[in-house]
């Protein structure tokens, strides 16, 4: 059985928050949306069908759990999730903070301007308050 590794883009672009039942939960380093990562701790898959049943159903309790304290957290007015994969293809969802007033809006965020990073300051903030709620 191969062990579980996180892709190095995926590691480069993100701050750790920290495991979750069955995902590890990031956060994107672009402040222009508050913008999260789920990755199931489970080696060598591309797809959500490629989980078990039971991990299907974790995978999907995270994610509306994780959105849940994402909206709290921001008081966006809409959540995009997806799983897409087309450049990194570890599994991975991502659950982003939208508004209407946002620079992309309505468009995807994907390949919109130029990455924002946070200052660690800001991450830091915004880690703990989601922890906070995440852990509530």
């Amino acid at each position: 059985m191969t062990a579980f590794t996180l892709d190095p883009r995926l590691q480069n672009d993100t701050f750790s928050i920290g495991p979750l039942g069955l995902c590890q939960l990031l956060l994107m380093n672009d402040k222009r949306w508050p913008w999260l990562i789920l990755v199931p701790q489970r080696a060598n898959l591309a797809e959500i069908h490629e989980l078990t049943p039971l991990d299907q159903t974790m995978l999907s309790f995270e994610t509306a759990m994780v959105a849940e304290a994402m909206k709290a957290a921001t008081a966006c007015e809409k959540i995009n999730t997806g799983a897409l994969g087309n450049i990194v293809r570890q599994l991975h969802v991502h659950i982003i903070a939208r508004n209407s007033g946002d620079t992309a809006w309505p468009r995807p965020v994907w390949g919109h301007g130029s990455r924002e990073p946070y200052s660690k300051a800001e991450a830091d903030q915004l880690i703990s308050t989601l922890r906070a709620r995440l852990l509530a």
